[in-house]
């Protein structure tokens, strides 16, 4: 193998903590539930006119079937028992494998019926690639190249989530400058704006730099694969007061790509706190003279 093979190697299936994956599990797990309840509660609704599920390419390949009140319900309560399951250490990985298959079957049917989220795609591919990681503890801090695949899977579907809706922007306006010099987002406050958004809507000027600004960084998202340290925390976090922004002012979150920003950070640090807390706990008391 080249040198420049296995710089390739080290970056595609670079050694991380085992620890991160698990932590990453439960992250995605619990919030796999809250978009189930809360997000994408609307499957429930749908199983009543199975006529109109027109299922995507995953579920077509995969022979899904439309939701009925038992299948949907099974899903659920996978996500429920699969985050309980993530307690005891015996039942963690199984644990992983309930969360996933729920998750997925939810997030199939909700797609199936006329609206695919792009938001969506990095923590679905998070929530079925993490199980290639096999077990994963806590506290376990050794690297391993399963658990650094799994990782980068993840990232790479969380930053091309961005490069993605770039391309889409420019596809569909016919150029970039096309998209970036546009009213789309005076459309977009018009639309479904707020106060702050009605507010800044009166300034084009302004809004034409956003969407600039937007669209260059959608391209360079990818860049945070190559970042560490302070660099790497500072393009999480100015990814964070992106979304906290078109939140703010169209209403609009992207909760689902934004837990997976938590593949990035180093959750490993979680487990050894932990571990030292416990020690910590455990130290007798001296006594009193």
């Amino acid at each position: 193998m080249s040198a420049a093979d296995g710089r390739v190697l080290r970056f595609l299936v670079p050694a991380l903590p085992v620890a991160r994956v698990a932590w990453l599990r439960v992250v995605l797990g619990a919030f796999a539930l809250v978009d189930a309840l809360f997000i994408t509660n609307h499957v429930f609704e749908h199983v009543h006119v199975g006529a109109f599920w027109r299922p995507t390419l995953v579920g077509r390949v995969l022979h899904w079937p439309p939701p009925t009140t038992l299948t949907a319900s099974l899903a659920l309560a996978a996500m429920v028992l699969g985050l309980v399951l993530t307690v005891p250490r015996r039942t963690r990985y199984l644990a992983g494998w309930l969360s996933s298959l729920g998750y997925l079957s939810w997030v199939l049917w909700s797609m199936g019926f006329g609206y695919v989220a792009h938001d969506h795609m990095a923590i679905v591919v998070g929530m079925v690639v993490l199980l290639t990681a096999g077990r994963a503890d806590f506290d376990d801090q050794h690297p391993s190249r399963a658990a650094g695949w799994a990782l980068r899977c993840v990232q790479v579907a969380t930053v091309m989530t961005y490069t993605g809706s770039a391309v889409s922007k420019c596809v569909r306006s016919g150029t970039p400058w096309d998209w970036a010099n546009g009213a789309v987002t005076v459309w977009a406050v018009t639309r479904r704006g707020s106060t702050l958004g009605d507010w800044v809507g009166r300034f084009p000027a302004f809004l034409v730099a956003v969407q600039w600004t937007v669209l260059v960084c959608e391209f360079l998202a990818p860049v945070a694969l190559w970042l560490r340290g302070k660099k790497l925390y500072v393009a999480v976090g100015a990814a964070m007061l992106f979304h906290l922004s078109t939140y703010l002012t169209l209403g609009i979150h992207f909760l689902p790509t934004v837990v997976c920003w938590a593949a990035f950070l180093p959750l490993e640090r979680l487990g050894a706190r932990r571990r030292r807390v416990t020690r910590a706990a455990q130290q007798p008391v001296p006594e009193s003279v």
